[in-house]
């Protein structure tokens, strides 16, 4: 028997609809293997999409209204930035959420060793895939629970009917997904705070950091509300990356000194999953793969299964796709400049091809474009910006963080 394949193709016409299909509504996360139990009422009104919506919009305004206030007052700080309670409270929101996201990429890495099939078995890369894609049901390649929107009913290739069990182990959702992913939704409204505590210190909010706070909310919570299988990317890189952040953060909060390297390597990172996180989660949209079927009569035939199926995984997606063009955008644009830039200066000297090769100026233009896009985030303040040249003075994080003069 052949080896079930995988290829691309183009998504359905019918995926691309808004608003998308209402079904199939959230599952809550089964009662096992976890710290606590999330009620399901709580579960369920969380991605109620009025709330993103109306978090997204107070945050969005409030803080457009705190910035004309900074303006008005000279940029003062607030009295309540200059307390022992305030700068206690910025290092606790550092460690709580340096602590939360680690302990939520852990979870999140144990889910997926859990889940994803190796593709050296019998199946090949088609059972892999279908392990990523597929995110309820029993484990095994032909077991995989998608809702058929047609019918409003869902079902398997291995003739499991009724709604996925909350109980049953083996895919990404059930896993883990569910419960880590819903959390990690909830704590996007938590993290305004860092806007808030960089209002306080009197600096200005740029519009793309509220942009970029609010719309992952927003994409947070459409890929948790369809079950779209990508989040788990969001989820996953993004904890381990914000680990990494607050931990540095709170360092810096006692005015210890960092390595360069550091510095610029949690930069990239950052930057780096803006654009991989958004490839990835597009490329699911062309993935397909066959699936051997036992037919009556017929035999053993081969079923073309897509990656995803609903109009709401496909909405997640590609608002997901929509949230990071603007910020993939940016960055590009900063490392097209920064490339020539060195490059001509390069010439200029004489050094070409002697002191420092394409790819050289190629990472330096990349930490350029990483500092230029946190710089736009932060705005004028250069809150945020954690990398530095060994010529040019640092930035700092709403922590307290003392910036070189």
């Amino acid at each position: 028997m052949a080896t079930p394949i995988v290829f691309a193709s183009y998504p359905e016409a019918n995926l691309f609809k808004f608003p998308p299909h209402s079904d199939p509504q959230p599952i809550p996360p089964p009662h096992f293997d976890y710290l606590f139990t999330i009620p399901e009422n709580w579960y369920s009104a969380a991605l109620d999409p009025k709330v993103p919506i109306t978090v997204a919009a107070v945050y969005a305004v409030t803080a457009k209204a705190l910035n004309a206030y900074n303006k008005s007052t000279g940029k003062k700080p607030w009295a309540v930035s200059k307390t022992k309670a305030f700068h206690a409270f910025v290092v606790l929101h550092n460690i709580f959420l340096a602590v939360y996201s680690a302990w939520t990429w852990f979870g999140m890495l144990r889910a997926l060793q859990g889940t994803i099939v190796s593709p050296n078995g019998p199946s090949g890369w088609a059972a892999t895939i279908d392990s990523f894609c597929k995110m309820n049901g029993p484990a095994g390649l032909r077991n995989a629970q998608t809702y058929n929107l047609e019918s409003g009913t869902w079902g398997s290739l291995s003739g499991i009917e009724g709604s996925p069990s909350r109980e049953q182990s083996g895919r990404l959702w059930n896993n883990g997904l569910a419960f880590y992913g819903w959390l990690f939704y909830i704590s996007k409204f938590y993290e305004v705070f860092d806007t808030l505590i960089i209002l306080a210190k009197g600096k200005f909010s740029s519009t793309l950091q509220t942009y970029h706070h609010a719309g992952a909310m927003m994409a947070m919570w459409a890929g948790m509300r369809y079950m779209s299988a990508p989040i788990w990317i969001f989820v996953f890189f993004n904890s381990a990356i914000h680990s990494l952040m607050y931990t540095y953060y709170t360092v810096t909060a006692f005015n210890i000194r960092v390595p360069t390297l550091v510095k610029r390597s949690l930069t990239s990172l950052q930057i780096s999953q803006f654009i991989i996180g958004a490839s990835a989660a597009m490329v699911h949209s062309f993935i397909s793969y066959l699936v051997p079927v036992q037919v009556a009569g017929a035999g053993l035939k081969y079923q073309k299964v897509d990656c995803i199926d609903t109009t709401g995984q496909t909405f997640a997606i590609w608002l997901n796709v929509s949230y990071l063009a603007p910020l993939t955008y940016l960055f590009m644009s900063f490392f097209v400049a920064s490339y020539l830039r060195r490059s001509k200066a390069e010439v200029v000297r004489g050094k070409t091809d002697r002191r420092r090769s394409n790819v050289a100026l190629a990472e330096k233009a990349s930490w350029d474009a990483a500092r230029g896009l946190e710089r736009e985030m932060y705005g004028e303040s250069n809150e945020g910006v954690i990398i530095e040249d060994s010529d040019e003075s640092s930035g700092s994080h709403p922590d307290g963080a003392k910036r070189k003069n």
